[in-house]
């Protein structure tokens, strides 16, 4: 994506996209992580010459280095099965602030063999090493490990010693903004000279940069393949309460935490719509408005996780809930969409109740913001206006902090003011219609 800042507005152009294709080897699901890098490049040469460069992903997953600077293996998938047996927590909750997810980069370390690595990058800061020759690691995605101390703002070393990890592999926490230059012969190959800056790396600290706000009584849902429901706050909540409502405390930009619960997003759909050929997804849509579904699952179930067909899984989760399964597709897509809105709110509400942060107005940005009858539902079962928009507000939010590098912009109230001129917005006011305020 390349942006253009000037004037006091924003522009996103798209100029490159490329498939993420994970690949299974020997029972192994990897990412294929030089297909990744390859695209980066192909992008970066399509969009320049470009005045800088910041890098965003998904979290959690990381890639070894050995002593040499070379990549020891492919990077192993979240959703690969070496974790599925994780049940219990080694990171307490007081120090790191982490929801419990199995797949969390601190379990995954515990199944790794680190005798010949001598450092652990993030996917982010493995792109960038490899574009600009330099080791370092971002700080929201490092809050995301379980490895990371929310209040001393650094690697939790007293757990990372407990846990027997070796303490070379983690590099030091760089500052936002920092960057540098392109490899000589990666300046080659795309063209032209330009700086790597250090952004939010982790896309929903990106995405929640680009929230269009106007106060800070707001809850945000950062919808994709993942869900990411919260609200942003100046500390952290390491309450007893709080790990027992699964909530996690992530570093956004300028010191604020991203206190928010991780939901499953819309890969259930995705998967549905794989399943079932890849139809388009529109009509199914219109339909999905016009029917009922009264079963309602738990997006957050175990079962949906790995790929599959999640269209058998979600008439199993119905058998085993008592319920009637959905009958015809729309009726499963409606399903799907009801199912999340129900679980935003819980999120929401548990979000407000924990951190005393009231809230007025949900802002839903991302793809999901795309899909209109997931966010009227969502209207409907918060009670609160929906604020839908912007639809690449992690590329955008990415850009935000390139700028700020450059001076261009100021602190997140700027930046989200320049948002509220550059990017089209739709509200979803929150008026009546079936019963999605029930209890499930």
């Amino acid at each position: 994506m390349r942006a253009d800042v000037s004037a006091g507005r924003m522009t996103l152009t798209e100029v490159h996209r490329f498939p993420n294709r994970p690949v299974r080897v020997s029972g192994t699901l990897h990412w294929d992580i030089l297909g990744l890098y390859r695209g980066v490049l192909d992008g970066l040469r399509a969009a320049g010459p470009a005045e800088s460069v910041g890098i965003d992903s998904w979290a959690v997953d990381y890639g070894l280095l050995d002593g040499a600077g070379r990549l020891i293996g492919n990077p192993v998938h979240y959703r690969d099965a070496r974790t599925a047996g994780v049940t219990a927590r080694v990171d307490p909750y007081e120090v790191t602030g982490l929801q419990f997810l199995p797949f969390n980069t601190v379990n995954q370390l515990l199944r790794e063999r680190l005798d010949g690595a001598a450092t652990m990058l993030m996917i982010p800061d493995l792109l960038g090493y490899w574009l600009t020759g330099t080791i370092g690691a971002e700080r929201t995605n490092a809050s995301t490990t379980g490895l990371y101390d929310v209040r001393r703002r650094d690697w939790a070393w007293d757990l990372i010693d407990t846990l027997g990890l070796p303490r070379r592999i983690f590099p030091p926490i760089a500052a936002d903004g920092g960057g540098a230059a392109l490899l000589d012969d990666v300046a080659e190959e795309v063209g032209y000279q330009t700086r790597v800056v250090r952004v939010a790396s982790h896309d929903t600290a990106s995405a929640v940069v680009a929230v269009p706000a106007e106060t800070s009584r707001f809850a945000y849902i950062s919808c994709g393949t993942w869900s990411l429901v919260g609200v942003e706050l100046p500390a952290p909540v390491l309450t007893e309460e709080s790990r027992l409502a699964n909530f996690t405390n992530e570093a956004g930009v300028d010191g604020t935490t991203r206190y928010l619960r991780n939901v499953m997003g819309l890969w259930i759909l995705q998967e549905c719509l794989r399943v079932w050929g890849n139809p388009p997804l529109e009509p199914l849509l219109a339909e999905a408005e016009r029917v009922r579904a009264e079963a309602v699952v738990d997006p957050d179930d175990p079962a949906f996780l790995p790929p599959g067909d999640m269209p058998a899984r979600i008439a199993d989760h119905c058998a085993r809930t008592g319920q009637r399964a959905p009958e015809g597709r729309a009726q499963v897509v409606r399903c799907i969409l009801r199912s999340l809105a129900l679980a935003y709110r819980r999120a929401i509400d548990d979000a407000v109740r924990l951190s005393g942060r009231p809230v007025e107005v949900v802002h839903l940005v991302g793809g999901g913001s795309l899909n209109e009858l997931l966010c009227r539902l969502t209207a409907r079962a918060t009670g609160l206006p929906v604020v839908a928009g912007p639809v690449e507000a992690a590329a955008l939010g990415n850009a935000l902090m390139q700028a700020r590098a450059r001076g261009l912009v100021g602190d997140l109230a700027e930046m989200r003011d320049l948002i509220r001129r550059s990017a089209g917005v739709r509200t979803y006011e929150p008026h009546g219609g079936e019963d999605d305020h029930g209890e499930h």
